[in-house]
C-alpha cells in the first residue's frame, strides 16, 4: 500500500498494490503494521457495504461525535464515486475545509478518514458499491450531519444531485458560530 496525505491533516488516500497474474489479482487492503506509519492505532470494529443504484445520488455528509467518533477506511468496489471529507475538528488548521477524490472499482484507491471528519459521496456511475471500515460502532444518538450544499463548505459536487435521502435533506446548515467538535 502507498499512503498519500491529503490537504487535510491526518487524512490519506491509499493506493493498493495488487499482485496480478493470469487468474486476476490479490491486494492487501489493511495491515496493522503499515497503518501504524500514519498513526492509526484503533481497531476496526464494524464493516459496512452500501449499494447505490442511480448515478448522481448523493449520500452525506455524516459524522459521529464523541464518545462515538470514528476513523473510517473507505473503498469503492464497483462503479465510481466522488468521495468528500470535511474537517470538523475544533481548532484544526483545516477546519471546515474539504477534500474530494474519485474512487472507483477499477482504480484500487481508498481514503482514510480521521475522527472528527464528516463524510459523503456522490455516485458518478450507476450501480456503485462502497465498503466502509469503522473504528467505532454506529450510534444514532451520536450521529450528526451537514447539508451537502452548505454555503460555509462550498463543496463542488461534480453533478447536479439526482437523489438525496429525506434524512440528508433535513441536515441543517452550519452557522458562523459553529466551533467544531473536540476529539
Amino acid at each position: 500500500m502507498k499512503f498519500f496525505e491529503t490537504t487535510l491533516k491526518g487524512a490519506f488516500t491509499i493506493e493498493l498494490e495488487p499482485h496480478r497474474d493470469k487468474r486476476g489479482f490479490f491486494a492487501r487492503t489493511f495491515c496493522k503494521d503499515e497503518f501504524r506509519a500514519i498513526h492509526h492505532q484503533k481497531e476496526f470494529v464494524q464493516f459496512n457495504h452500501s449499494y447505490t443504484r442511480k448515478k448522481g445520488t448523493l449520500r452525506g455528509l455524516h459524522y459521529q461525535v464523541p464518545p462515538m467518533s470514528e476513523n473510517k477506511l473507505i473503498r469503492c468496489i464497483r462503479g465510481k464515486v466522488f468521495d468528500v471529507i470535511v474537517d470538523m475538528r475544533k481548532g484544526s488548521p483545516t477546519f471546515l475545509q474539504y477534500f474530494g477524490v474519485e474512487l472507483s472499482g477499477k482504480d484500487m484507491r481508498m481514503i482514510y478518514v480521521p475522527e472528527g471528519f464528516a463524510h459523503g459521496f456522490q455516485t458518478l456511475e450507476e450501480h456503485s458499491e462502497m465498503l466502509y471500515y469503522h473504528t467505532n460502532f454506529y450510534s444514532g444518538e451520536h450521529e450528526r450531519g451537514v447539508r451537502y450544499n452548505d454555503p460555509l463548505l462550498q463543496v463542488q459536487w461534480p453533478l447536479e444531485p439526482a437523489e438525496i435521502s429525506e434524512k440528508d435533506m433535513k441536515h441543517q446548515f452550519l452557522t458562523e458560530d459553529f466551533k467544531g467538535i473536540t476529539i
